[in-house]
């Protein structure tokens, strides 16, 4: 009987920056160094988020992407994958066009950098708890209008790169399903989005997890799907993953804001839990092969 893998992701920095997580890398030769500790640790999948090092602030740019990838992809074999532009959150303007918006990956692409895409299908509030109940008003909504899904899908398919659905709501599941149905892009991986610190989608409970794979069921059966969130402490769930057969996300972009933790730290125990459950952390090779039987299964 063929022992069981689960997919292990380290999502490295985020768009917040250093003054609320501290812990996270900004220059190339940071980022680099913690995807090969975290690859080393265990993570078969690295998501970064490029920085402007002069000002420590994201700034989306396909040569910073391009030094990252290659400089980790030289090193350990790891799927490495870029952000998109974070629409509303400084330094990001509140709208761009989707062509400005996804020029990066369109040039990653073409230089054969890229392996997966980011795709969040569906806008969102995104509310810092403690911000509300002060009654700061420093929420943004997370703009990802439908043109811009489909110029995404479109590059995907050309491209053949898989989409990475961020589902901050369960109706993202739906509109990216729909969407995907209508392109030729290979099969998306929907990530299952939890928050203990922002008040979008569940929190970090079986209900969630029980309400998201009902629903993907329904509207995307057999679809890759793994736990994460933004400001949550995803690890209790990795049990309810692996038992249901999906996989799992780790990281400082991931964690409650000023975590004490490292990336690597997190990788570690996550794969430990991983192990602890029963299941054999796959490699980036398990998780092609994988991918590219749902290919054929489609």
């Amino acid at each position: 009987m063929a022992v069981q893998k689960t997919w292990l992701e380290v999502s490295l920095n985020g768009p917040w920056g250093k003054a609320k997580q501290p812990g996270i890398p900004v220059s190339v030769q940071d980022i680099v160094e913690q995807g090969v500790a975290c690859a080393n640790a265990g993570a078969a999948i690295v998501h970064v988020h490029a920085y402007d090092e002069a000002s420590g602030k994201p700034k989306e740019d396909a040569n910073i992407y391009a030094a990252i990838i290659q400089g980790i992809r030289s090193r350990v074999d790891v799927i490495v994958y870029p952000s998109v532009s974070t629409t509303g959150l400084p330094p990001f303007a509140a709208t761009e066009s989707a062509q400005a918006r996804y020029a990066v990956q369109e040039e990653l692409a073409k230089r054969g950098l890229l392996e997966w895409a980011a795709v969040d299908p569906g806008s969102v509030n995104i509310a810092y708890y403690d911000d509300v109940r002060s009654d700061h008003a420093t929420s943004f909504v997370y703009l990802n209008p439908e043109d811009h899904l489909r110029h995404a899908l479109a590059l995907a398919a050309r491209a053949r790169v898989h989409p990475t659905f961020a589902i901050y709501e369960p109706g993202f599941i739906r509109l990216g399903a729909t969407l995907h149905w209508r392109t030729s892009c290979p099969s998306p991986i929907y990530r299952l989005m939890f928050s203990s610190d922002f008040t979008f989608s569940f929190p970090p409970e079986d209900y969630g997890v029980t309400a998201y794979l009902n629903l993907l069921d329904q509207v995307a059966p057999g679809a890759k799907w793994m736990l994460a969130g933004l400001g949550v402490n995803i690890m209790p769930l990795i049990p309810r993953a692996v038992a249901e057969g999906g996989h799992v996300r780790v990281g400082l972009e991931d964690a409650p804001l000023g975590s004490t933790k490292t990336n690597v730290e997190l990788v570690a125990e996550a794969a430990q839990m991983i192990t602890n459950c029963e299941s054999e952390v796959a490699t980036a090779a398990d998780i092609r092969a994988e991918l590219e039987q749902t290919e054929m299964g489609d």
